[in-house]
């Protein structure tokens, strides 16, 4: 049982309140039996003792000496009569003399003084105290053994006193101490018992509502709780039937309209590419004319051939987004030396001139070349769009906290840096730094499907700024050894050369996936 559960805190309430109650009525039978027997000894003794004294004065001679008085003290105790009695009266000079029916065991030095003073203080007579005497009594310890006192003063002036050993009565209410205690113990225990039961009875429809919420929050969507009983257990049960059949519906209706506009833009990404294709083409013989066209016809031709080149590297994201989106992105997973990697990339676009890169031959991976290279175009083309010159690329492993060697490249610039409110969204579809400008030179995807690429490999990109406002660093980690769960060897994403818009054989493939300020996946400059 775990410690602070449910369970272990309702069975030690209950253990408690068992206790508390056992306990207290442990108590307060012991207390009951306890006045019930003292008081049955009591009565039953001063009872008997004053019959006695009643009795055995009218025996005495007027002036007793002290065997008189002894003799009728070992009379009135040995009459079957577990107590000691001792007598005092007057003896015939006029000196007070005392019999006691055992001198070694009761002596008037047991009685206490007070108990004296009560005994021999004379009451006045009246309706309503018909005697001026009366018998009273005392309980006294006597090495270690309790004891009654009583004493009573009779006309004539005799005076007797009883001495009434409660050893018996006090080991009688041990054994019942005893006894009472046995039984709360029994009674905790099974009070231990009956709350577990009663725990696994409260708790197991709790535990089954835990195990379906948690159903619920893997997307088992499908996932009811079998209703029994009309308690609020039942009712709680019926509320997450409920909710659980309402959320199902809203995921599907949401589910059903994404699949609907992930349909409906792969649909037309597809639909596009064929005019796109002629447009490009058309494109191409423009610009390779521009400079034998009219002077004003010039310039609408070049922004024709801009917007066209623009619109298929749009297209070409659009498809590589929607194949992440429907989950048919695939790995065409190979062993490469990642500094021949990151070199090919910057020798295809001619960046190696403007790029200084630390990478040492020899470091090998496991990964997608063709995903490798879009992730290192878009990241390397932003930082020489908004770093200037100055790029620095190094390449280096390290070992991860989850124990796997991981692949580390690091992309800095030394431009301005990503203001702090945009670090949280570089990465981020169509995110606008600067709503002023919704207008930039890239898609708006770039970034994300950089990330996106880094994600299928079982990796990820950081973004963040280099202290003291020394530009901007983004740092890509990627398992040396390839994803944990490589899945098959194929890439259903389509025709190796597109799927991103910034394939290698491109001069410049990545300027239209920076992180421009109005680019959704770029930074403020």
């Amino acid at each position: 049982m775990r410690w602070g559960s449910l369970r272990l805190r309702l069975a030690l309430v209950v253990g408690a309140v068992a206790l508390t109650a056992a306990v207290s009525a442990s108590g307060i039978a012991y207390w009951i039996n306890r006045e019930a027997v003292l008081t049955r000894t009591q009565d039953a003794t001063l009872n008997d003792f004053r019959q006695q004294m009643q009795n055995r004065a009218a025996d005495l001679p007027v002036r007793p000496n002290a065997s008189d008085l002894r003799t009728t003290a070992r009379q009135m105790a040995g009459d079957g009569n577990a107590y000691d009695v001792l007598l005092i009266a007057t003896g015939q000079d006029g000196r007070p003399i005392s019999g006691a029916s055992d001198a070694d065991t009761f002596t008037l030095a047991e009685v206490p003084a007070t108990l004296r003073a009560a005994v021999g203080g004379k009451q006045k007579v009246t309706s309503a105290n018909k005697y001026p005497y009366h018998l009273f009594w005392q309980r006294v310890d006597h090495d270690g053994t309790p004891y009654l006192v009583g004493g009573a003063h009779i006309d004539g002036g005799l005076t007797g006193y009883v001495f009434k050993s409660l050893a018996q009565e006090r080991a009688d209410l041990d054994s019942l101490a005893w006894s009472l205690g046995i039984a709360a113990a029994l009674a905790l225990v099974g009070a231990a018992i009956i709350a577990q039961a009663a725990a696994r009875t409260v708790l197991k429809p709790v535990q089954r509502l835990g195990e379906a919420a948690r159903k619920l929050g893997e997307g088992k969507f499908e996932t009811r709780l079998r209703v029994t009983g009309t308690d609020e257990l039942a009712d709680l049960s019926r509320t997450f039937n409920n909710a659980a059949a309402s959320l199902q519906t809203k995921v599907e209706d949401m589910s059903a309209r994404e699949e609907s506009s992930r349909r409906f833009v792969a649909d037309m990404s597809h639909e596009l590419r064929t005019p796109l294709t002629a447009l490009t083409a058309v494109a191409e013989v423009l610009e390779e004319e521009v400079d034998n066209l009219d002077p004003m016809i010039a310039p609408a031709v070049t922004l024709v051939v801009s917007e066209t080149r623009r619109l298929g590297d749009l297209v070409e994201n659009l498809m590589e987004v929607t194949r992440f989106d429907a989950g048919t992105a695939r790995l065409v997973l190979d062993s490469v030396d990642v500094a021949d990697q990151v070199t090919a990339c910057l020798d295809a676009r001619a960046w190696l001139d403007a790029v200084d890169l630390d990478a040492e031959r020899g470091i090998m991976a496991r990964l997608d070349p063709r995903r490798l290279d879009v992730i290192l175009a878009n990241l390397i083309g932003n930082a020489l769009k908004h770093g200037g010159a100055g790029v620095r690329v190094s390449v280096r492993t390290q070992t991860a906290a989850t124990g796997r060697e991981e692949l580390v490249i690091a992309v800095r610039d030394n431009g301005p840096g990503i203001p702090e409110a945009v670090l949280p969204h570089v990465f981020d579809r169509f995110y606008k730094a600067s709503a002023s400008r919704p207008r930039s030179d890239g898609s708006g995807l770039g970034l994300s499907i950089a990330m996106e690429n880094a994600h299928i490999h079982g990796g990820t990109i950081t973004a963040s700024n280099v202290p003291d406002g020394q530009g901007a660093m983004f740092v890509l980690r990627l398992p040396r050894g390839g994803p944990a769960d490589d899945g098959p060897d194929t890439d259903a994403g389509g025709d190796p050369g597109t799927g991103s818009g910034t394939g290698t054989g491109t001069g410049t493939g990545s300027g239209d996936q920076g992180r421009a300020p109005d680019d959704g996946g770029g930074r403020a400059r």
